[in-house]
């Protein structure tokens, strides 16, 4: 068991005893995995300068800032915390902490909890207990590693607001490996906890380069409390970023247009009542303003719209929008016309923690190589099982997809995670080829033919289509008995507090 799930299993064994929601707990639970990792950095160059040669002044808070550190008061200290004796408010003294820390560092104003009165004093203690237990040998990259599985975790408790937030790190790992963003300006204009973000730097620091040096982060993000657990994630990784708050459809906080050289998203899915009138003007949506109630095609174009002239981009996006008819198809028959349309990606059911649908990948690439082509890829029956209700690309799977859109486009494939063996079995000579089940390239006549359809069944053939409706109903069946199991939970804690109030009333 890795130590991300032993600390989870823990902590939730804890939450079980308080009888907290995981929505209350799940706040200063990521703030304490954030004050451990500055504690944990402090540290680090606590003891470099206690080594250096001494100097005439005194080390002050602007040389830990000039480091990239952020500077820790003595009552912000982790062993500060640990060692109050059990009369005191331990909450109020960690809500402190918090508010010397954000005095101090001026990027986090605003940002880090302090909720922590409403944790109980035995509660909090143990929690302190409990991520003071990661290993004060461990690498710093460690802790973003626990503060992502936290983050994946509570947003799967959390259902549907949890899904507003995290973005299967799979998919983002897939998206970023297809970006390939090496240089430049990044930008989520639904950036939520921000993972799009730490992806793309782990990206560049595999490819040998520093992500401080070599990519600005730029986002925007609707709740309050969302783009402080973006903040709180970026610290953790060592990273910076513009993260602002405001409602993407009518708010553009970035001056987007033409401005990024990468756009990543998982915006919201078929989001209904949009007020129009407030963009009819918006120089954004320049392909027109979809007459459905729904915001997919605003996404789209926004995604569009911010891209510099060489710019990609890479979302996640609903099956629907795939060859949704009337306006919509007219926008995005616009956009393939344009030959930005680079890759489309079927994705299975269950990536998701909030839904059971399957959804699509769209990248666009506004210097492609391969003009009124588009290529089609169906990665739906590629998946690693993780639970009965869940499924994520691994490592391996995501570098084998990756690796089909970099033949696809005359690069050299990646075997970090030795999937060329199975590339090379597709593509022998490293050339591109069409292969049955799998992957198309398509041509803008053909896709005119069928009414502008994005959809990669509407060109991938199927070699047994019998076997994908067996899948499918298989799919189904799975989620059924997971309601039931969960129907039959409710009943039983119905009941439960029906008891409760008979002896009560008694």
């Amino acid at each position: 068991m890795g130590i991300e799930q032993s600390l989870w299993n823990a902590a939730n064994q804890l939450r079980a005893n308080s009888k907290l929601k995981a929505s209350e707990y799940a706040s200063p639970v990521l703030g304490l995995i954030f004050l451990k990792f500055a504690d944990y950095k402090f540290t680090l160059l606590e003891k470099e300068f206690s080594s250096q040669p001494s100097k005439k002044r005194k080390i002050s808070k602007e040389d830990y800032l000039a480091k990239g550190a952020m500077y820790l008061n003595d009552k912000a200290r982790f062993k500060y915390l640990l060692q109050l004796p059990e009369g005191e408010n331990i909450g109020q003294r960690v809500n402190e902490g918090m508010k010397l820390i954000e005095n101090d560092n001026p990027d986090l104003r605003d940002t880090l909890p302090k909720i922590y009165t409403k944790l109980s004093n035995s509660l909090l203690v143990e929690l302190l207990r409990l991520v003071d237990n990661i290993s004060k040998d461990i690498e710093g990259d460690a802790f973003g590693k626990i503060y992502e599985y936290f983050l994946g975790k509570f947003a799967m408790s959390e259902g549907r607001r949890g899904g507003e937030f995290f973005t299967p790190t799979s998919l983002v790992k897939l998206i970023v490996e297809i970006i390939e963003p090496y240089e430049g300006r990044i930008y989520d204009p639904a950036c939520g906890s921000g993972g799009m973000f730490v992806q793309s730097a782990r990206f560049v620091k595999e490819h040998k380069s520093n992500p401080l040096k070599k990519i600005s982060i730029y986002g925007q993000e609707k709740e309050e409390d969302t783009v402080r657990l973006n903040k709180m994630n970026l610290a953790v990784h060592g990273l910076t970023g513009d993260i602002k708050q405001g409602i993407t459809y009518y708010e553009d906080l970035h001056n987007s247009i033409n401005k990024f050289d990468y756009v990543m998203a998982n915006p919201p899915f078929n989001v209904k009542e949009v007020d129009k009138e407030k963009i009819k003007d918006d120089p954004r949506f320049s392909l027109g303003l979809p007459s459905a109630d729904n915001a997919n095609y605003l996404w789209i174009q926004i995604f569009y719209s911010s891209l510099k002239k060489n710019g990609r981009a890479g979302f996640v996006m609903a099956n629907s929008a795939s060859d949704a008819t009337g306006s919509e198809m007219e926008i995005r028959k616009k956009l393939i016309l344009s030959n930005v349309v680079d890759v489309i990606i079927s994705i299975g059911t269950n990536f998701f923690y909030t839904v059971t649908l399957p959804c699509t990948l769209w990248f666009f690439d506004k210097s492609k190589i391969r003009k009124n082509k588009i290529l089609f890829v169906d990665a739906r029956k590629i998946f690693t099982q993780i639970d009965s209700a869940h499924r994520e690309f691994s490592s391996k799977q995501v570098e084998l997809i990756s690796n089909i859109v970099k033949i696809y486009k005359n690069k050299s494939i990646e075997n970090t995670h030795n999937s060329s063996g199975e590339i090379l079995r597709y593509f022998p000579n490293k050339k591109y080829r069409n292969i049955k089940n799998l992957c198309k390239l398509i041509s803008l006549e053909e896709i005119e033919k069928k009414n502008w359809s994005l959809s990669p069944a509407e060109y991938i053939e199927f070699e047994n289509k019998k076997e994908d409706s067996n899948n499918f109903l298989q799919d189904l069946n799975n989620n059924s008995k997971e309601l039931n199991k969960l129907n039959k939970e409710a009943e039983i804690l119905e009941k439960k507090i029906n008891s409760d109030i008979d002896k009560i009333i008694k």
